[in-house]
This record gives C-alpha cells, structure tokens and sequence, in this order.
C-alpha cells in the first residue's frame, strides 16, 4: 500500500509542534557539553528536519523516477 506523494509533506509538522512548546525544554539541565538543553534540544531538530527533507526529495525522486 502507498501512500499519497502530498501526505509526505505532513511528517514536516512533527518538528513545527515540538518547537512551538518551550514549555516542555525550557530548562537547563541535561546539559549536553555545557550546552543547555534549550539550545541542543533546538539543534537536533534542525539535524532531524534537515534529514527528513532529504528523505522525502528522495522519496518523492523515486516515485517520479528521476535519479
């Protein structure tokens, strides 16, 4: 079963809701190399939403046959 090439795009909504509640990071601790969780928190999810864009370009070449 596949899944519509337009329902990819709604992955792209996990990173928007977990940056829009500061409520649950913001804080201190862990700290991650001195860095305080509130920044590396945000820095992971810059790497996760970059990885993700990648990954759906892939799928959506792939679907159209492009290379």
């Amino acid at each position: 079963m596949r899944i519509a090439p337009k329902y990819w795009y709604l992955v792209f909504l996990i990173p928007c809701v977990a940056l829009l509640l500061p409520p649950f990071f913001n804080n201190d601790n862990p700290a991650l190399a001195g860095m305080p969780f509130f920044y590396w928190y945000q820095l992971v999810w810059l790497l996760v939403t970059a990885a993700l864009m990648v990954g759906i370009v892939l799928l959506r070449r792939r679907g159209r046959g492009a290379v």
